[in-house]
């Protein structure tokens, strides 16, 4: 099972190494990891995305309590929460097959963020179903080129 957890850290130097190395050292491996300054400039909400059965989240849990920079760690996996992802696709996109790509691009509400003579730039934000969506229908045109930010998520109202 996939597991998204939010944890508040002090927005400092080497925080983020920390965190990367106490999963890399316990051989938890870290599916995405998004980090960014809160309101507050002081703290940063990191996401992190893991696969692994309770034991495991209960481990990985213990561990980010443990250290001194993290202020507040939540498994949101099974609270209400509202989480995206923005991804860019480059796509194979010639006069002919254009029509049909835009067509796609409109459905998902993404939008087209770059145009030359071969290829179109996608840009596709949402939930992870809605991405590997937009995704699987434009892999017959040919991606030439995908990026992903990795999950960002929030618990949704005063949580």
């Amino acid at each position: 099972m996939r597991h998204t957890i939010s944890v508040l850290v002090e927005n400092k130097f080497g925080v983020l190494a920390r965190i990367a190395g106490l999963f890399s050292s316990r051989g938890f491996n870290i599916d995405s990891l998004t980090v960014g300054e809160t309101e507050d400039p002081t703290v940063s909400r990191m996401t992190i995305v893991v696969k692994g059965d309770d034991r495991i989240l209960e481990q990985v849990m213990k561990q980010l309590h443990k250290l001194i920079d993290v202020i507040k760690v939540t498994d949101l996996t099974k609270k209400d929460h509202v989480e995206r992802e923005l991804v860019l696709i480059k796509v194979a996109a010639d006069t002919s097959k254009r029509p049909e790509i835009m067509e796609i691009v409109g459905i998902f509400r993404a939008r087209i963020i770059d145009v030359n003579t071969e290829i179109m730039t996608v840009e596709v934000t949402g939930a992870e179903t809605k991405i590997e969506a937009i995704i699987e229908l434009l892999k017959p045109y040919g991606i030439r080129e995908l990026i992903r930010t990795g999950k960002v998520a929030v618990a949704r109202g005063n949580k």
